[in-house]
């Protein structure tokens, strides 16, 4: 950090102002993958899992990537729960929605992330973050413009900011027509 120094004169009175000079913060790149985890009064389950995936992400994935956490609505203290780990988590960020739907959630959280691949995952005690470079290798390389493994749906983003607008559903049934619209317009699926 440098100094910044300028004489100042305000009639008798000489001082000098010092304030640290603006340091250029760095321009982070987009990240690779933006994972999102739509949550709904989850607040006992939420931290472990979005921790659990963090740290796959930091230690054993190859790209760069941010986890999404979209609170639907939440009555229990979830919201809070998200917030603090938004806050003590580099890399993971939150959205609020005033409805339940897991369908919303992913259009909203897929329709503002700026990384190249977007996904979803979800907190249940099973969430196996193992098969995530499996899900994620085929859209990230170009293979395929989605990738499904399981109940795990990858997609490139560009892709989803295409379809997202011409899905009716935003419930439970958004991925399916999501999916549907994809195979209707001839894009690649890989699934596993």
């Amino acid at each position: 950090m440098s100094i910044n120094t300028r004489p100042t004169q305000t009639e008798d009175v000489h001082f000098r102002v010092i304030a640290p000079r603006p340091t250029p913060v760095p321009t982070l790149q987009r990240p690779a993958l933006d994972i999102v985890v739509p949550v709904h009064n989850q607040e006992q389950e939420l931290a472990r899992a979005v921790r659990k995936l963090s740290s796959l992400l930091r230690h054993a994935f190859p790209f760069s990537a941010r986890i999404t956490i979209v609170d639907c609505a939440s009555t229990d203290s979830t919201r809070e729960v998200a917030t603090a780990l938004a806050a003590e988590l580099a890399g993971v960020r939150l959205i609020h929605l005033n409805q339940d739907a897991r369908g919303r959630a992913l259009a909203a959280a897929w329709m503002t992330s700026d990384a190249r691949v977007v996904a979803s995952a979800g907190t249940d005690t099973d969430l196996d973050v193992s098969g995530l470079p499996e899900l994620i290798a085929p859209v990230i390389s170009g293979h395929s413009e989605i990738s499904i493994v399981g109940r795990y749906k990858a997609l490139r983003a560009d892709v989803a900011r295409k379809l997202i607008p011409t899905v009716l559903s935003r419930s439970r049934l958004f991925e399916i027509e999501l999916l549907l619209r994809a195979r209707r317009a001839g894009m690649r699926i890989h699934a596993a």
